[in-house]
């Protein structure tokens, strides 16, 4: 078995938090399996659709939702099972937490089936868990412990973000630099990315709880509780740095208006200084017979006075009406 042939991992669990190994050819006959087995799929593999609908067991609707393009964390509940889809941040090198990774789930008594498209840390975590011997016991402590496991793997990125909105804040304050805007966009996008996907998957998660299958333990279900509350806490704090952000772009956007108008108004007392000079001079520069101090050796000193005084009076003036 190979990513490549679809099947990730495949395990008939033994109740003890192990399993035992089986592969293609086991779940050729998944009824002779004798227990409860967890399949891992990729959703690029060349044989999982063609496992899942001649030889899982599922129906048509079950299969769809398991294969289908990109999806939005929802839960549904048939056949006594659970159809669910939830997303983790992208935990893989090189790529961006908020490029979110979809897990398609189906769970029932006997079988848990997971399909994904790339790697989930949430996954691989439960795997090592198993091969310790401190696995899932069941089908339902499987979902739960995957369930869990993206929540918990969410919070080391959304402390991150926080230090991020901090960091921001406080350059606002002490280091104000020109990339302090692009950050700002950078961090707003994450956390929309994010809320997009972690509203609704808390909506599912909550459902989960309320839903009473036999098959799942009260205690397995408080999990499915416990998890979407803390997915309510990090929609709460992703809210909040999405304010926290919004007032960040207030701030900017006011200093950039404040620096413009400091700006222009400086343009405005000097245009107010030069207006009578030029006004002057202009009316000595005229090409016509009559013009003062023409002919006068000192008329250029004389005319530098005028002018002189002219700036004096319009300062003075200007201070008495505290333009400057």
């Amino acid at each position: 078995m190979s990513e490549e042939d679809g099947l990730i991992s495949a395990f008939v669990l033994d109740g003890h938090g192990g399993g035992r190994g089986i592969d293609w050819d086991d779940l050729g006959k998944p009824t002779t399996l004798g227990g409860p087995y967890w399949v891992h799929l990729d959703r690029n593999g060349v044989h999982t659709e063609a496992w899942l609908r001649n030889d899982s067991g599922l129906g048509s609707l079950q299969v769809d939702a398991l294969l289908a393009g990109e999806t939005r964390p929802r839960v549904a509940f048939m056949n006594d099972g659970i159809l669910m889809t939830l997303r983790g941040v992208n935990l893989n090198p090189g790529a961006d937490p908020e490029d979110m990774v979809s897990l398609r789930i189906w769970a029932d008594e006997q079988r848990i089936i997971t399909v994904r498209l790339r790697k989930l840390m949430a996954v691989k975590d439960v795997l090592e868990k198993m091969a310790g011997e401190k696995g899932p016991l069941s089908t339902s402590d499987t979902l739960r412990m995957l369930a869990v496991g993206l929540v918990h793997r969410m919070s080391p990125v959304i402390e991150d973000m926080n230090d991020d909105i901090d960091a921001l804040e406080n350059d606002m304050v002490e280091n104000p630099t020109s990339d302090i805007r692009h950050r700002l966009k950078e961090l707003r996008r994450e956390a929309i990315a994010l809320r997009r996907y972690l509203a609704p998957q808390r909506e599912a998660l909550s459902r989960v709880h309320t839903e009473n299958l036999h098959w799942m333990p009260v205690e397995h279900r408080l999990a499915f509780r416990e998890a979407a509350d803390q997915l309510a806490r990090i929609v709460e704090d992703l809210d909040a740095m999405r304010e926290r952000a919004a007032v960040i772009q207030d701030e900017l956007t006011n200093r950039t208006a404040e620096h413009t108008n400091r700006n222009m108004y400086t343009l405005s007392v000097v245009a107010a200084l030069m207006l009578p000079l030029g006004v002057i001079t202009g009316m000595l520069g005229m090409n016509v017979g009559g013009v003062p101090l023409a002919e006068s050796k000192d008329g250029f000193l004389v005319i530098m006075a005028v002018l002189g005084a002219v700036v004096g009076l319009q300062i003075f003036i200007f201070r008495r009406l505290k333009w400057i």
